[in-house]
């Protein structure tokens, strides 16, 4: 008998170490998914509320899927869910898509950090929480929380509190004129007045709450601002049923402390929109925010810029033939300084940007 050849089909190929078969790329499409709102985060675990509006609505607990990597889910999130989705006790929902956002709220630590920080998704105004003493306002953060807005394509909205202790007037004659809308609050307790940020007590009474009720109706709002400017507290009446903690402010530093630790959507009353309640912050970094739309967060100098600086201008302090210059000359006494401070802070803004640039 003569000897048979080998060929290739003698040769019987090793099995995949890692398996019995090779790993696919192809997804499944989880056709039954079910769209959800993201309405809270808490260590790995999404709160969700399934077809919201609707007889059908109900809570839900889900984790995200591995499919999703790094991709952060966060508060106002549109997501698409399956597993179970019943909200039973101990079920446990996976989120396997993040629907496409609408607006972005982002942040960093500082003007040189290059990590953004998603705050919150798809929130159609900024409510920028700040009262007026006890601590006071810095008025460098509300710009940079204005250029942030408006750089998401959001709305701004400066909410005051403890107008009674300080004279809102400044402020609102700042801001006004640039296109952030502003309420102002207080509260007070028989004949005594209590400023937004403290220990409340039963049968208080707001001052300036209807006004900013009208202004958040219908839209989802996102609330940030420094401890103990009153925020969780100014949330606890606009839902009573929110129960956020509430603090004071420090004697020693005017600082307040941190109450909320984490963002929670809440529904107003009567399903006239959502609040988002964010811990108080203490810096807003703009690293995300290219210099170039830093001007466009103020309005009444990118007008100027744009009628009557020369093209090129860098409407830095150094930069030769700046109009708005100018223009702040141009007035005289409290408008001079009050142009003065526009100029300045969108000048610092910008010289921060681009130093973190050149870092």
């Amino acid at each position: 008998m003569s000897a048979r050849r080998y060929d290739e089909s003698d040769v019987r190929s090793r099995p995949n170490p890692r398996g019995s078969r090779p790993r696919t790329k192809q997804r499944p499409g989880h056709e039954d998914a079910v769209e959800a709102l993201v309405t809270g985060v808490d260590r790995g675990r999404y709160h969700l509320l399934v077809a919201p509006d609707t007889d059908d609505e109900r809570v839900v607990l889900a984790m995200k899927a591995r499919e999703l990597g790094r991709e952060r889910v966060v508060c106002g999130d549109r997501v698409d869910v399956v597993g179970d989705t019943s909200g039973a006790s101990g079920s446990l929902a996976r989120i396997v898509r993040i629907g496409e956002r609408a607006t972005v709220l982002r942040r960093t630590a500082d003007d040189t950090d290059p990590v953004e920080r998603v705050i919150v998704a798809n929130a159609s105004r900024l409510v920028i929480v700040t009262a007026l003493a006890d601590p006071e306002p810095r008025t460098r953060m509300i710009d940079r929380c204005v250029v942030a807005a408006y750089d998401a394509g959001m709305d701004a909205l400066l909410c005051l509190t403890k107008a009674d202790l300080a004279d809102p007037a400044p402020l609102v004659e700042l801001y006004a004129p640039i296109g952030v809308e502003v309420v102002v609050t207080s509260r007070s307790h028989g004949d005594a007045t209590i400023a937004a940020g403290s220990v409340g007590t039963t049968g208080e009474q707001w001052h300036g709450l209807d006004d900013v009720r009208a202004a958040l109706t219908g839209r989802t709002s996102v609330l940030v601002g420094h401890s103990g400017v009153g925020k969780s507290t100014l949330v606890n009446a606009l839902v009573p049923d929110a129960r956020r903690a509430t603090g004071s402010v420090n004697d020693v530093t005017g600082r307040g402390r941190h109450t909320s630790s984490s963002a929670v959507a809440l529904r107003l009353p009567d399903r006239g929109g959502w609040v988002i309640d964010t811990p108080g912050v203490r810096s807003f970094g703009l690293a995300h925010v290219q210099p170039d739309s830093l001007l466009r967060a103020f309005a009444d100098l990118s007008a100027v810029a744009t009628e009557r600086c020369p093209r090129g201008c860098t409407h830095a302090a150094d930069a030769p033939d700046c109009a708005l210059d100018e223009w702040v000359a141009e007035a005289e006494g409290a408008e001079r300084e009050q142009r003065e401070v526009r100029v300045d802070s969108m000048r610092r803004l910008l010289a921060a940007r681009t130093a973190a640039d050149q870092a």
